[in-house]
């Protein structure tokens, strides 16, 4: 009844008086931490400029803000997978019920777990070419059917078919599978193999294009899509890719091994397919344009042909001088016609004289025994041509076979050496490349080191300080230093300024052996003592 009675009597709290009085306990507690973790789920900067994100290890996360006045003059800015120190108060968010950092300065740590083996496994990757250019195949200007690689139940396959719907309808096949969790990057992997595998002109389709997407989400989230054998089946795929994994800041393994990728998968349907209307309006214009070029040639055409005509002279004058070449012809033409007759008449009259039967039956006799000697001749000389043609080219069939298999192996020979010389100097070449590489790096490496074992702020680190002049220069004996000298002394963390006083220091003690011995100072130069400020304190 007692403990009844006292809950009965405990104060009711309003969950707004509850929550703040859960504020003021943590911000009094923890006012001011240093907490180092990996950021997760950063997305850029709000649209009031405030940064959302998560600090996260092995075994816990807390959400982290940072206000926009902090953000602007960070010098460091958040960026997702860093390991970084964060400054700042712990404090809570009531409408959330929920306790986060407000970060005031940030430092980088390191790369995250997960960020160091993404990239690593791209650095592998892009030794063996998969990352290649070379690789890269161009994407179809209007693909028949599209296959798209997502979960059929989020929000990205809607997207994909509304921008589809409205640039220009095509035949999409949805693979589903799982984009997040255990078991998403194999299937990812056997639907891009699955794809592929179709055959053309099959009960399914084969697609033209790939489009594999899915929403933004953190680094962890979308870790499946940077699994080797996704990168691998992206690589092999013979169907033009599209990668569209998360938002624009999202980068992905297999962004590097896909034909194309899209900030979005909004962005990867309108790089899929153009705009119809655009196309038919542009169509129409150049149709419009081809009919205008038309008319013009046609009309430039006419124009020329009557310029043509005007230039040609009248047929009256063309055909005046043969006119006249004709009627002196036909007026000089009996005349020549009785002239012609006579001459040749006198000629054959004079031919006919000359001819007797007896001279015809001569010249036929010579001319018989002249075509028959002629025609042996002819004979004989066409069957000795033919035959020495025939062992001619019996020769040189014989030498051109010949030269043929002589000039094919000398040929092969050459081949094959200048195959086996060239794959020895890929070799030399690939071991001087690596071999230079390793040289250079391991320079690197040790320059790092000689430099950071040569720092003075390593000295100044275990508790040692710097004194400067007025000029900046280093001070290494209380000697140098005058009265009423102006001093700057620089520790780890800063620097101060100082005056110098001229009071007697205690006196060190002196180490008992391997001090050398040092001359005495000549007296030309002792402090001057009688110009110390009475009231000034030592500042030893």
């Amino acid at each position: 009844m007692a403990a009844t009675e006292a809950l009965i009597n405990a104060p009711e709290f309003t969950v707004t008086e509850l929550s703040s009085a859960l504020k003021r306990t943590v911000e009094d507690a923890y006012g001011h931490v240093r907490v180092r973790g990996e950021i997760t789920g950063f997305r850029g900067a709000h649209a009031s400029g405030h940064c959302y994100f998560a600090l996260k290890d092995d075994g816990a996360k807390i959400e982290a803000v940072i206000w926009k006045f902090a953000h602007a003059r960070m010098r460091f800015k958040p960026q997702e997978g860093l390991e970084v120190i964060a400054t700042g108060k712990l404090t809570t968010y009531p409408g959330s019920s929920k306790y986060q950092i407000v970060i005031e300065s940030l430092e980088p740590a390191g790369i995250g777990a997960l960020m160091a083996l993404m990239e690593e496994r791209k650095k592998k990757l892009a030794a063996e070419g998969l990352f290649d250019e070379a690789r890269k195949q161009l994407l179809p200007w209007l693909p028949e059917v599209i296959g798209v690689v997502t979960s059929p139940t989020g929000a990205v396959i809607r997207d994909i078919l509304h921008r589809l719907e409205d640039r220009f309808p095509r035949r999409v096949l949805v693979w589903p599978v799982r984009v997040q969790g255990e078991g998403s990057a194999e299937q990812v992997a056997n639907a891009i193999r699955g794809f592929n595998a179709l055959p053309e002109g099959g009960r399914i389709p084969r697609p033209d294009l790939l489009i594999v997407a899915r929403g933004g989400g953190s680094l962890e989230d979308l870790w499946s899509f940077n699994e080797e054998i996704v990168v691998r089946a992206a690589a092999d795929s013979m169907i033009p890719l599209i990668s569209a994994v998360g938002h624009e800041t999202d980068i992905t393994l297999i962004d590097f091994a896909a034909d194309k990728r899209a900030p979005t998968p909004t962005a990867a349907a309108e790089m899929a397919v153009p705009v119809r209307s655009e196309l038919m309006v542009e169509v129409a214009s150049l149709a419009r344009r081809s009919m205008l070029c038309w008319q013009r040639s046609q009309e430039m055409r006419r124009n020329e042909l009557r310029a043509t005509a005007r230039a040609l002279p009248g047929l009256s004058e063309l055909l005046a001088i043969p006119r006249q070449r004709l009627d002196g012809a036909a007026f000089a033409l009996p005349r020549s016609l009785k002239a012609n007759t006579h001459a040749h008449f006198r000629h054959f009259a004079g031919v006919s004289a000359r001819l007797t039967m007896r001279v015809l039956r001569g010249q036929l006799a010579q001319a018989r025994q002249r075509l028959t000697v002629s025609g042996e001749r002819m004979s004989h000389s066409a069957k000795g041509l033919l035959r020495n043609r025939s062992d001619r080219f019996a020769g040189l069939a014989v030498r051109l076979k010949a030269s043929k298999l002589s000039n094919a192996q000398a040929q092969r020979q050459v081949i094959a050496r200048d195959r086996e010389r060239t794959l020895r100097l890929t070799e030399r070449a690939r071991r001087a490349l690596a071999t230079s590489t390793q040289r250079l790096s391991a320079r690197v490496a040790h320059s790092g080191q000689l430099l950071n074992a040569l720092s003075y702020r390593g000295v100044l680190a275990r508790g040692f300080a710097l004194v400067r002049d007025e000029a900046g220069h280093p001070l290494h004996a209380s000697a140098d230093i005058g009265p009423g000298a102006r001093m700057s002394i620089e520790f780890s963390d800063g620097r101060i300024g100082a005056t110098a006083d001229a009071n007697d220091f205690p006196a060190s003690p002196k180490p008992a052996v391997s001090e050398p011995r040092r001359e005495p100072r000549p007296a030309a130069a002792p402090p001057k003592r009688a110009t110390k400020p009475v009231d000034q304190g030592n500042l030893f």
